[in-house]
This record gives C-alpha cells, structure tokens and sequence, in this order.
C-alpha cells in the first residue's frame, strides 16, 4: 500500500478522488502510474501526475464535467483526454491528462508505437523501465494499493534502471537518453543485462525524428545538473550515434559549469543549448539545426551567441558605443552565454556591463523633443538619438544638461552647416 495522502495536500488530492468517482460511476478503474509512483518511493518531491483508465478515458473526462464542471478536450483516436479543472476550484494542478490502459508494438526500431486498448498489465509491461513501471489504485475500495508486476519497487532499492525486455532500447531508442537521464538523476545505474542491450541499439538513434531526439536533450538540458548525463551518453556511444555528431569535450563541460552562476529566471534549456554549442562554427550549427530543429529564437540564440565569442577581440577592444550597437540587434541570452564563458578582461567586462547597464541606457531626448526644437521628422531623429546614446555609453555626458548641451552643439552645428 501507498499512503497517497501524506504525499499529497487536499489541493492535490481532491481531484485525484473525482477522478475515482467518475470512474466508479461508469464501471472503470483509475490508478496513477509511473513518476508518481516512482518519487513517492523515494520520497522525492512529486511532479508527475499520469492516469491510467482500464477503459476509455474519453468518457471518464466527458462525465467529470458533467459532475464536476469544467471542461474537457478528447482525443477519441488516441482515447486519451485532459480535464481541464473548474477554476473556482482552485485545485492543483488545473489540468489531469487521462489515458487509457493500453499495449503497444512497434513495426519497425525507432518507429512510433501501434496502440491498442488494453489492461494495467499491458500498460506497465510497454513502459521504459521497471522503476517507471509500478501504479497505485485510486478506487475508494482499492485506494493506494500498489501494483509492481515487475519489481521496480526492488529495483528502486537497489539504485537500478532495467529495461522491461531486451528490445526495448532497439523499439524505441529514446529511452537510451532517459536511462541515463534516470540513472544519473537519482544516482543509479543501468542494471548490467540493461547496458549489454545498449550497444545493438546505437545504430537506430540515428533514425529518431528531429523532434523526439530534441526532446530527450532538452529534457536532460533541463535538469539540474546535465553534465554527468552528457558525460554518460558520450562514454556509451549514445550522444555520437545522431549525425552530426554533438559536441562534447572537457571545453564545452567548463562552459556548461560556468553556466551555473547564470541568473535562475532565465530560460534554461536555451541558454544551456547556446552554451553547448557556443565554440562551433556558424556551418555546424545550422547543420545542428536542420538535424534537430531547433525553434526559431533558439537557431537565433545560437548562431548569435557563435557570432560574439568568435569576435571577443572586438568587443575587447571596441568603444563601448560599438559594442552596444552591434549588441543592440542579438538576443540578450546569447549575451549572456558568451559573456559567462569569455575569459576574464576587457571582452567579458564589456559585455557585462552592456547587459546590467548599457542596454538600459536612454537619452532624455525624444522624438517629441526633436520636434519641439524644430527638427524636421525624417532619418535625422534616428541619427541624432543614436549619437545621444552613444554618448550616455561612452561616458561622454553623465547627466541631463550636459546631454542637452551636446544636443544643442550637434543642432548649431547642422545649422551652420546649412
């Protein structure tokens, strides 16, 4: 038995038992599965919330609105669905995916899975691995009651990932990145029949779609700590096996741990991709993309922050005005992985400074104060703006009068021109 309310406040739980009822009402069973499971063991902190319906979790969802409101989206061809949880509720989370108890083959290595209805027991048996492979009943008469037909409560135990047959890393190779993603996470390792079946699957990696080989490594770049599952993918072959090959040296590890003293409100997976790829050649990174298709800020980010740590010498050496113009059209995340990981001297510092104080830095002059001192609208504003600018970056005015005497200087000067 799994006590799930001491893992759970009532916030948590109450849908969970809606859930149930609904269930219940129409003759079905639900049971939670896999993460839950597996961090309630552990006694880690709970994330994961998958429903199994031994049934048609379609109608499950569309009878929790009728009971309980809110609503509901429905996949009939795949019978799975999201209940969307009634706002004044205020339950956490507002959504549950419910899917139904199904089996699954696969035609051919690497292919997406056939999919048929089934029981729990063909549930858990098409799941990755045993620790992931456990459900506990939320039925009133059955509520906790765990299910683990393959011992990966044994395995939780003893600190090991074991696949559930010998083909399951040549059906489906994305759980070679989730092995490890597992195994270095909580500190395990592969069961040794687990990492004798790894070699055989190596040559299906590369037939994974872009999409599914960029998920495995965005979810690993989302971790706490990517750097020992990288290094783990690299001695087993794993992370060379997609062409092109991704980097990985003792080069890009320092980047990745210089990465760290990163601000914690940024996007992670982002910055941790440019920094990854922030020492490859512009070429590279866009056969990078084509491979894994990357989105369009990430491509952006990663060219871009390519681009500044190919040219520190010129942000070295540069009047910060330079600097900040050339900075002024790149994504501040490239910004920030390049001025992380450039040695330290007058590069870092620049880009530094332009990222806490530059890129704020505004004239007191406007357009409207352009044309109250009589400056016909056109280019000149955008000119004139900009060397207000770059005055404020190079030091060269400190306050608002001295910006206006400068401003006035530049205008008499034009008139005389004229």
């Amino acid at each position: 038995m799994l006590d799930i309310p001491r893992f759970l406040p009532d916030a948590r739980l109450v849908p969970l038992r809606r859930v149930a009822a609904a269930c219940a009402s129409l003759g079905l069973r639900a049971y939670l599965v896999g993460g839950f499971v597996r961090d309630a063991l552990l006694g880690r902190p709970i994330g994961d919330f998958d429903i199994v319906i031994e049934g048609d979790a379609t109608k499950v969802a569309r009878r929790l609105v009728k009971e309980f409101g809110g609503r509901a989206t429905v996949h009939p061809k795949f019978h799975t669905a999201i209940w969307f949880i009634p706002e004044t509720s205020n339950f956490q989370p507002s959504t549950l995916d419910l899917v139904s108890a199904r089996s699954e083959t696969y035609e051919h290595p690497a292919a997406l899975p056939t999919v048929k209805l089934g029981s729990l027991a063909d549930d858990l048996l098409r799941r990755d691995f045993t620790v992931n492979a456990m459900a506990v009943s939320l039925d009133e008469d059955r509520f906790g009651e765990l299910a683990d037909p393959l011992g990966g409560r044994d395995d939780l135990s003893r600190g090991l990932i074991r696949v559930l047959h010998p083909r399951s890393f040549i059906d489906d190779p994305t759980r070679l990145f989730r092995a490890v993603r597992y195994a270095q996470r909580y500190g395990f390792r592969l069961a040794s029949e687990t990492e004798a079946t790894v070699p055989p699957a190596l040559q299906y990696v590369d037939a994974l779609s872009p999409e599914r080989l960029r998920h495995e490594l965005d979810l690993i770049l989302d971790e706490d700590d990517p750097v020992p599952m990288l290094d783990q993918l690299w001695a087993l072959g794993i992370l060379q096996a997609a062409r092109p090959a991704l980097p990985w040296d003792e080069a890009t590890r320092t980047r990745f741990r210089q990465g760290r003293s990163l601000p914690s409100n940024v996007n992670h997976i982002r910055l941790r991709w440019a920094l990854w790829l922030l020492a490859s050649p512009e070429k590279e990174i866009r056969a990078f993309n084509k491979r894994l298709h990357f989105d369009a800020d990430l491509k952006k980010t990663a060219l871009a922050a390519s681009s500044i740590f190919r040219d520190l010498d010129f942000f070295g050496s540069a009047p910060p005005s330079e600097c900040a113009a050339r900075l002024d059209t790149l994504p501040e995340d490239a910004i920030r992985a390049a001025a992380v990981c450039a040695p330290r001297g007058k590069s870092r510092a620049n880009l530094t400074m332009y990222l806490e104080k530059w890129k704020a830095l505004k004239p007191f002059a406007n357009g409207e104060t352009l044309k109250s001192l009589g400056v016909p609208p056109g280019p000149r504003y955008g000119e004139i703006l900009s060397r207000l600018r770059a005055a404020w970056v190079d030091g060269e005015v400190a306050s608002e009068e001295q910006e206006t005497a400068l401003l006035n200087e530049m205008l008499a000067r034009k008139s005389n021109d004229i």
